[in-house]
């Protein structure tokens, strides 16, 4: 098993998640594919990266829309690298993006807790 392939990542909305995830955090729309029972196959990723994508999946019963927004409850679940911290993080905050803190350097590289539109926490990392 050379990858990991997709993440499920529960979201209310389509629409919702795709503009957030792409406007404001910087991905881009890998996949949107109609599905025939009314639902969506949404595949997002950073740009240019060749590894692990995330499927927006829309809840569609009950007990996944209580988990939309904290699906690891409430820990930083998802960790995103960059190579650019200062101008990512400064092009994010500028789109809306909502981080928890101010950047902060650690032994380990620059990091920022962030939260996406539901509520579910990231860290934006640039590895020393």
């Amino acid at each position: 098993m050379p990858q990991l392939g997709l993440v499920a990542l529960l979201v209310r909305d389509y629409d919702e998640a795709i503009a957030f995830y792409v406007d404001a955090v910087g991905f881009e729309l890998i996949e949107e594919t109609p599905r025939d029972d009314g639902s969506r196959w949404v595949v997002v990723a950073p740009r240019g990266a060749g590894g692990t994508a995330i499927l927006l999946a829309r809840a569609s019963t009950p007990r996944q829309a209580e988990r939309v927004g904290d699906q690891t409850g409430g820990r930083v679940g998802m960790f995103l690298h960059t190579d650019d911290f200062d101008a990512d993080f400064a092009r994010m905050t500028a789109a809306g993006v909502r981080f928890e803190e101010p950047p902060r350097r650690e032994a380990y590289g620059s990091v920022a807790v962030f939260q996406d539109l539901y509520g579910n926490r990231w860290d934006l990392i640039q590895p020393a």
